[in-house]
């Protein structure tokens, strides 16, 4: 079903990508690269750069539906490049696989959506309503001045998204096996438990913070926060550091520092969990200071036009049905799921991401095109 062509057409702008070290905020000429392809397809190419942010908007057409492909140009730091097979940033091709930092995460996909538009757009050149691109250079990082901010652009313009694939690496044994079709919200909690420093020999004359830090801890990764719903597991807490003391083995320290995480559900909400928190140390007595990070909000794509393309397009190229899924980290998708569009997340197997020797397999990256085409067949032809 995949042509030699549509392998060497997709596998060579994923090598090119690849090659750039286009590390955290850094987008090192990957947008240019996309850009110019686009621009001889008919897009329209409006680069938006907040910061220290590279981000792209590219539009073919004006109509209505507008679809979208989401996705980054950044990936995450390479790590002791010694411990790295092939160089990180070399592309090689050895044994099926493309091998480099951000060829499944996410510069793949992004060559897979660009090859899609290739052929569709040689088919279909007078397709109906719209095709853009929303790429950035901050989802690895901050993702401050990237997606959210080309967002806001677009609400200002009056330019609304209808549908939209992030090409997030979702597969975990075929291509197209499982799809996201949302994400749970997150919400980090920076607790200070306060005591009294004193010397370790007369307690009677400090307040030790550590009992009553591991008394919260306790309590707190005890409780049912939800039970979650059909389409999300129920709320995760997490404590992820801990420090407390001075280091020295004679001193009461002054307070004890715990971070922690909720991945909540639909069934549970920021300040029903804030509430949660605050009770729990108002009963255990402790004096806190919390500081709160709300890092997303959770989404989900009903069942639509959107959700039905998709799955019949995996079917048609796979043979085989895909799962439904919440599960995971956040995504640039809780930015546009803001507006209203329908979005969902589909991409190359996810085994080998954020780690030493990541890679994707060649094959895949020419039926994940494949995929990509037969959603806008569904869509916009």
């Amino acid at each position: 079903m995949i042509t030699r062509q549509r392998i060497e057409d997709t596998i060579s702008l994923a090598v090119e990508l690849v090659q750039q070290p286009s590390v955290t905020p850094a987008d090192a000429n990957c947008q240019e690269i996309i850009s110019s392809r686009l621009s001889s397809l008919g897009f329209s190419i409006t680069p938006l750069r907040f910061q220290e942010v590279t981000n792209l908007w590219a539009q073919r057409g004006t109509g209505t539906p507008l679809f979208c492909f989401a996705g980054h140009t950044d990936v995450v730091p390479t790590g002791p490049e010694e411990l790295w097979e092939y160089p990180p940033f070399a592309a090689v091709i050895a044994d099926g696989l493309l091998h480099g930092r951000g060829a499944a995460d996410m510069k793949g996909s992004l060559a897979a959506m660009v090859t899609a538009c290739e052929s569709f757009i040689a088919r279909q050149p007078d397709h109906r309503g719209s095709i853009a691109f929303l790429l950035t250079s901050d989802e690895e990082g901050p993702a401050v001045n990237g997606t959210a901010r080309v967002i806001d652009h677009l609400l200002a313009n009056d330019i609304k998204i209808d549908h939209c694939i992030v090409g997030e690496p979702t597969s975990t044994a075929t291509i197209g096996d499982v799809i996201k079709v949302g994400r749970r919200g997150s919400l980090t909690a920076a607790i200070r438990v306060k005591g009294t420093q004193g010397h370790i020999a007369y307690p009677e004359l400090a307040n030790n913070p550590i009992p009553g830090a591991a008394r919260l801890i306790d309590v707190l990764d005890g409780i049912p926060w939800d039970q979650g719903n059909d389409n999300f597991p129920p709320t995760s807490f997490q404590v992820s550091n801990v420090h407390g003391g001075t280091g020295a083995g004679n001193v009461i320290p002054a307070y004890v520092d715990i971070l922690c995480n909720f991945r909540f559900s639909p069934e549970s909400d920021p300040d029903s969990l804030k509430e949660k928190i605050h009770r729990c140390c108002t009963d255990l007595c402790l004096d806190v200071e919390i500081d709160w990070t709300l890092f997303g909000m959770p989404f989900e794509t009903t069942p639509g036009e959107l959700l039905d393309a998709t799955e019949s397009a995996i079917l048609q190229i796979t043979s085989k049905p895909t799962e439904r899924s919440t599960t995971g980290g956040t995504s640039d998708g809780r930015f546009i799921a803001l507006t209203g569009a329908q979005i969902l997340e589909l991409g190359p197997l996810n085994a080998t991401i954020h780690r030493v020797n990541e890679s994707v397999s060649v094959n895949d990256l020419a039926y994940l095109s494949l995929i990509y085409e037969k959603i806008l067949d569904r869509l916009v032809a």
